[in-house]
């Protein structure tokens, strides 16, 4: 059995392009990055009303996107404890107060490395961040 597969979820977003949601290397598992998208393509953390005004939330952005690793993780038997890295791209850096808060609500010290970034933008003007991730997970022999 080969200890090198790509899975695409099929419980979550289908990719918008063509990779996988999450790669096994041997023991390593690698998490492509990953937003607030449901699979019906809407997104967790955006309200528009009715006159338009849009209200994104990054505090529901980040639990959600935690979430949907968490998600994808459980994919190869692994869990967010798993986690040896995370790397974050934030459109603006006025977000990190509360990305920050809601980070703390699942890790710690003892949790994975971590890299924030500001980047110009991400693939929908409705997403404020996308995290991928990295997580060391022994296969089951």
């Amino acid at each position: 059995m080969s200890d090198n597969r790509s899975t695409v979820v099929a419980s979550k977003a289908k990719p918008r392009g063509r990779f996988p949601h999450i790669k096994r290397a041997g023991d390593f598992l690698f998490v492509s990055g990953t937003s607030s998208r449901r699979p019906d393509n809407s997104f967790v953390g955006v309200e528009v009303d009715a006159m338009g005004t849009t209200n994104l939330d990054i505090r529901a952005q980040t639990r959600a996107v935690i979430e949907n690793i968490r998600d994808i993780l459980a994919s190869e038997s692994a869990s967010l404890a798993d986690l040896v890295e995370i790397s974050t791209f934030l459109v603006d850096m006025n977000d990190f107060g509360g990305y920050n808060q809601v980070y703390a609500e699942y890790f710690d010290e003892t949790g994975p490395t971590r890299t924030t970034v500001a980047v110009h933008q991400l693939p929908h003007p409705h997403l404020r961040i996308e995290i991928k991730a990295v997580a060391y997970a022994p296969r089951q022999r």
